[in-house]
């Protein structure tokens, strides 16, 4: 039995292409849905950071010391140049092991290797911080005593797998061709990978680290284990007992009964959270013109 169709008759929708219609349309609008409410809620952590911690913000509270027995005025001065020793301690120790990693995954591992190192990473990535910071505490300050070394050692463990698969996403999109030119001048593995390879994914290796640093300057938990105790001060050295940083300046502030250092700690907030959007813009901004430069899209 055949069936005769006339090429001249119209098309018309039949009940299942309209259902599926109907289903598509509700699928994109809750997923337009979803991302809106995302930039909301952005919106609205921003502005409410913005408006609380506005008027603590001055000169004076970006370069002076908080008053040593309490009170208003002050600053925050120790809490930025801790953070600042605390993250780069952190990412001299983070970002040659991540780059080692991404190395070793890309180029000298094989497939079952491989995948067992990126499900560590991933498995690293999604541990609780307080856990890691937890880690620190019983390597480190048992027996011993607290330091800007040991919060840094915590935030490292942070920042490796996020150095890590940058470094290898954009290890991967080097073209082959540059691997072939190596291996028929007889160039050896590890100068290809030196001379070749790092240079070209230099711009990838910053954008992880900067992403690192981000999440890592964020992070509370490690720090209020390995470096809450301070004296007020502004201290370099890492392995200093009393460096101050601002994630537990602002939960110290939090907790106390007086409203002026309450506003204190919104103005460090806001100043962490302006390095952390500027930190996050930087890294994507980096991300797109070291995929332009390898011509991914």
């Amino acid at each position: 039995m055949s069936l005769e169709v006339d090429p001249t008759t119209p098309l018309t929708a039949s009940g299942n292409l309209r259902r599926r219609q109907v289903v598509n349309r509700l699928a994109e609008g809750g997923a337009n849905a979803a991302a809106l409410l995302a930039v909301v809620v952005l919106g609205i952590v921003i502005a409410s950071v913005a408006v609380r911690g506005a008027p603590a913000l001055s000169l004076d509270f970006l370069i002076k010391s908080p008053p040593r027995f309490g009170g208003a005025g002050g600053g925050i001065a120790p809490a930025i140049v801790g953070t600042a020793v605390i993250i780069l301690t952190a990412a001299v120790i983070a970002v040659p092991i991540g780059v080692l990693v991404a190395i070793f995954l890309t180029e000298l591992a094989g497939p079952r290797t491989a995948g067992a190192v990126r499900l560590a990473l991933d498995l690293l990535n999604g541990l609780p911080s307080i856990v890691i910071g937890l880690f620190a505490f019983g390597l480190l300050v048992v027996g011993n005593h607290q330091s800007g070394f040991a919060g840094a050692l915590a935030l490292a463990v942070i920042m490796v797998p996020l150095v890590a698969r940058a470094a290898q996403e954009m290890l991967v999109l080097i073209p082959t061709h540059l691997r072939d030119a190596a291996d028929a001048l007889g160039v050896s593995r590890w100068r290809t990978i030196v001379g070749v390879l790092l240079p070209s994914a230099m711009g990838g290796i910053a954008t992880g680290l900067v992403l690192a640093t981000a999440r890592a300057a964020g992070e509370t938990a490690p720090l209020i284990f390995t470096t809450s105790i301070v004296d007020n001060q502004v201290h370099v050295n890492p392995f200093s007992q009393a460096l101050s940083n601002i994630p537990v300046s602002i939960f110290t502030l939090s907790e106390q009964a007086d409203p002026s250092g309450i506003q204190r700690a919104w103005g460090a907030g806001l100043v962490l959270l302006t390095f952390i959007l500027v930190a996050n813009a930087a890294a994507r901004s980096l991300a797109a013109r070291s995929r332009g430069k390898l011509g991914a899209p």
